[in-house]
């Protein structure tokens, strides 16, 4: 059992794969007092599976009030966006979310998993969301805008989506839906 409340790991290029996903996974989901997580973990040849693993043992870190989760340059698609939203979603204590997902491979579905599990963060003040060079379209832009919509107390919003397949009709519905976010200070 881990008693830690911070808890931060931060390398690059390790290639741990899903396996190694996984093992990091459980050790972290044991430190039953974690209120801040910085998860640095770009370029780990980490695919659907690690996601799943990952999205499952995070949401075990009931008492997380700060995630930071990087996994840039990685092999997550639609499937793996998913699990890391499922996992998120349980995450309801949650008043910082940072999320790194640059150089992946996360499409329309994807965005709108992501966005329905963040939606459920309930305490969510603070969203910064990076899917820089991804596959994502018109229609998971709209996905994303109409679930950070539901983000009611959300004061700051950091959202990148540069090189993907939005258009301006996605760029629209994305503003339709942060429109509705009310509280947003900046």
């Amino acid at each position: 059992m881990c008693y830690s409340h911070y808890f931060k790991i931060r390398t690059f290029s390790n290639k741990i794969g899903d396996n190694g996903a996984k093992y990091l996974g459980e050790e972290i989901s044991k430190c039953v007092t974690l209120t801040s997580l910085n998860l640095s973990l770009g370029c780990y040849s980490i695919g659907n599976n690690g996601a799943r693993y990952l999205g499952v043992e995070i949401s075990k870190c009931v008492t997380l009030i700060s995630l930071k989760l990087n996994l840039d340059y990685n092999y997550i698609d639609d499937n793996g966006a998913k699990y890391l939203g499922e996992g998120i979603s349980k995450c309801v204590t949650l008043t910082t979310l940072k999320l790194d997902l640059f150089s992946n491979k996360i499409g329309g579905n994807g965005a709108k998993y992501l966005g329905e599990g963040i939606s459920k963060c309930v305490s969510l003040t603070s969203l910064n969301l990076n899917l820089i060079s991804n596959n994502i379209d018109k229609n998971g832009a709209k996905y994303l805008g109409e679930e950070i919509s539901k983000c009611v107390i959300l004061t700051s919003l950091y959202l990148n989506l540069n090189n993907n397949s939005i258009g301006e009709n996605g760029e629209k519905y994305l503003g339709e839906g942060i429109s509705k976010c009310v509280t947003l200070t900046f």
